[in-house]
């Protein structure tokens, strides 16, 4: 498998490229969101928290992007639902880092249905599994009807996305970060172009 693979999301290559989309949206952008969240990190803890999703944080963080990530961004207290559901509210991009056991995740699948169902800007992370392989698992003895009817359509709207494909053993770590972290700043550049141009219009 390639270190990380994408079609049809354009993203910059050069080495400041990152930093420049950075200076640009960080204080257009941050006067806009004045909750305090741009980018919604979603993930099994248990498989990326360690990984993937505390060094994406991180390089978020550097580029001057805001990232919720669930044991970064609470403190000690504060209710997990209420907490995670805010973070999504607030945010205007998503990453989903979906891994070979993200569907057993209540927290995950409620994250995930939540941001579809809020119309946020999906971009989806296939740590060592296919987006075929991702099937919410248990019935309504685990999951109340609606909840399940909600799962399943955010799993398939997911899989429909066009995201990243990464292999933990043998794929480029720098290059993931750095990809995922640059599709991030389109995104919120795009978003940020978006909102301005409504003002403007006002």
């Amino acid at each position: 498998m390639a270190a990380s693979s994408m079609h049809r999301l354009v993203v910059p290559h050069r080495a400041g490229a990152s930093r420049i989309l950075a200076r640009k949206i960080a204080p257009e952008f941050s006067k806009q969101c004045a909750a305090g969240v741009d980018v919604f990190l979603s993930h099994r803890g248990a498989d990326t928290k360690s990984s993937v999703a505390g060094l994406l944080y991180d390089r978020l963080v550097q580029m001057n992007v805001r990232p919720f990530l669930d044991n970064r961004s609470m403190a000690p207290g504060e209710k997990l639902y209420e907490s995670i559901d805010a973070g999504i509210r607030q945010c205007r991009v998503g990453v989903a880092i979906f891994s070979q056991r993200y569907c057993d995740s209540v927290f995950c699948l409620h994250e995930l249905a939540m941001m579809v169902e809020s119309n946020k800007k999906l971009i989806p992370v296939f740590c060592d599994v296919k987006p075929s392989e991702l099937v919410v698992r248990g019935d309504a003895t685990v999951h109340s009807p609606e909840d399940l009817r909600r799962y399943n359509r955010a799993i398939q709207e997911a899989k429909h996305i066009v995201g990243l494909n990464f292999d933990t053993k043998n794929g480029n770590w720098s290059e993931l970060l750095s990809r995922t972290a640059n599709i991030v700043l389109k995104c919120l550049e795009k978003e940020t172009r978006s909102i301005s141009e409504v003002c403007m219009h006002k």
